[in-house]
């Protein structure tokens, strides 16, 4: 099994920038995907930002709008998400997830994920 731990949250002011990272242990294969998503009170699970770890492709929320930037750095071996002009509405606790051979197509899709780590709180103050 794969067992993310998230780090980086915080509180920020609007329009400010905050840096999210996912360590992962246990391996990750090709075929598998790793993703953000994002829950605020009251709210569903959101799919914030995924990536296709044998092609490297990227997949976003509509509502990330190019604020966001998901990243697999090798060398640290985390996933990043760099989050740029925050708005008081991306306040949420912030989850890292793992699949095993994932469909590309439902990459932003919470129920397909099998391994989440515990979160991590993002809250935007105006």
């Amino acid at each position: 099994p794969v067992k993310p731990v998230e780090s980086g949250g915080g509180s920020v002011q609007a329009g400010g920038s905050l840096r999210l990272s996912c360590v992962a242990s246990g391996t990750i294969l090709y075929s598998d995907c790793m993703a953000w998503f994002r829950q605020a009170p009251g709210k569903e699970r959101e799919g914030v930002a995924a990536v296709y770890i044998g092609g490297g492709m990227t997949y976003y929320g509509d509502f990330v709008k190019g604020r966001f930037t998901i990243s697999k750095d090798k060398a640290k071996a985390t996933l990043d998400l760099q989050m740029n002009s925050l708005k008081p509405e991306d306040t949420a606790m912030y989850y890292c997830a793992a699949v095993r051979g994932c469909l590309i197509a439902n990459s932003l899709t919470a129920s397909q994920y099998e391994f989440w780590g515990q979160g991590t709180q993002v809250t935007v103050f105006s």
